[in-house]
């Protein structure tokens, strides 16, 4: 019997009793886990793979955890919790595609491989929440505030905010580490390995390059819609979408430097459209659906382009006022609608809506490539409205 996502996240929490009663259920129900084939490349199917192969992975992490110390159990439980309680596994799914994309069929090793993806965004998250201050993610306290919580419920001697602060760092560089260990042990080929590898290792300068320009931009005394694009690009565009499209080419059997080409044609536009959707949701997103509250990127003080574009629109007086509100940690519900009010006034919001559908047609052109078959247009077309056409 295979398991299903839901009971490998059960058995990940050590929930045996929950395991079982779910595995009945499902016994007796006759179901049967679908695994994905060569003719089963639905977005959907092959989420589901990924979500069983990283409860999988977990689940031996967390045990390992708490064989060192009890002490590790909080850790390995918000660890789990954060990497398998939502997300869109997108990256996964790009690298799962570029595989198919170039011309490989379905191996599971190669989807455990491209689920190691998850694990690095994770890091990312829990770094990039810390970093900005954010108090949320996916609805729940972000990771530093969850430990800087636990510091205070339970006691502790101590600083509770540093705290917090070091779970965070160390949380999101053993995600990091795990996410090299899956990699590794995916069971991928020699060949596919050497491949793989160089591209991965570039992915992961760039991400850190990207966020580190994101911080440096925090401190210049101007802004600049062309800095906060670079930033959008290395951060998030090329890491999202474009590179694990690479990653997932590599793995395949021949690839050519046509097809990572038609690739980057492909994943670069849509994942400077990524990015900028998830800059306006910042701004004017619906808390019950992006898990965050309402304007946190004004809150945060986010150099982002939406903003570039509304500084380079707005008048002396409405400069006055984003100065006076943008940026503040206590800034509440009326001085959020005031600055979404000046974004909307100065056009930068309906700018920024353009650029993204000029970026996701330049993508959807390029999918249309005649090195994709017409089931791998499909799903790039598919994948494009997944990144850019979402409330969260």
């Amino acid at each position: 019997m295979e398991f299903t996502p839901r009971v490998l996240k059960l058995l990940a929490r050590n929930h045996w009793s929950k395991a079982f009663l779910k595995m009945r259920t499902i016994w007796n129900a006759g179901y049967r886990y679908g695994v994905a084939n060569e003719k089963s490349a639905d977005p959907a199917a092959i989420r589901q793979l990924i979500e069983s192969e990283l409860a999988t992975f977990l689940a031996a992490q967390k045990k390992y955890l708490e064989s060192i110390g009890s002490e590790l159990v909080p850790a390995a439980d918000a660890l789990v919790s954060f990497l398998l309680d939502g997300g869109k596994r997108l990256r996964p799914l790009f690298a799962y595609f570029g595989f198919l994309g170039a011309g490989g069929t379905h191996s599971q090793e190669v989807v455990r491989a491209c689920a190691s993806l998850e694990l690095l965004q994770a890091c990312a998250l829990i770094h990039d929440d810390l970093m900005d201050g954010s108090d949320t993610r996916r609805g729940k306290p972000s990771i530093h505030r969850h430990f800087e919580s636990i510091h205070m419920q339970d006691q502790l001697d101590g600083f509770a905010p540093q705290y917090g602060l070091s779970a965070a760092v160390l949380l999101g560089d053993l995600a990091l580490v795990w996410s090299d260990q899956m990699i590794n042990s995916a069971g991928l080929s020699t060949e596919q390995y050497a491949r793989m590898i160089p591209l991965y290792n570039e992915m992961r300068v760039e991400l850190m390059a990207g966020q580190f320009l994101d911080i440096h931009e925090q401190t210049q005394k101007d802004t600049s819609t062309d800095r906060s694009m670079k930033i959008a690009r290395y951060k998030s565009g090329k890491y999202t979408i474009e590179r694990p499209l690479h990653l997932g080419a590599a793995m395949s059997e021949t690839p050519t430097s046509e097809i990572f080409a038609a690739l980057s044609a492909y994943g670069l536009p849509l994942g400077e459209a990524f990015q900028l959707r998830d800059d306006l949701l910042g701004v004017f997103g619906d808390p019950s659906v992006t898990g965050k509250p309402a304007g946190d990127d004004l809150r945060e003080g986010k150099r982002t382009v939406l903003i570039a574009m509304t500084h380079e629109r707005q008048s002396p007086e409405q400069a006055e006022t984003c100065k006076k509100y943008f940026g503040r940690s206590d800034l509440d519900a009326q001085g959020v609608a005031i600055l979404q009010e000046i974004i909307e006034s100065t056009g930068a919001r309906a700018e920024l809506e353009s650029t993204i559908e000029k970026l996701t047609d330049a993508a959807l052109t390029a999918a249309e490539s005649s090195l994709f078959t017409n089931d791998g247009k499909a799903l790039l077309v598919e994948l494009a409205n997944i990144a850019t056409k979402r409330s969260a």
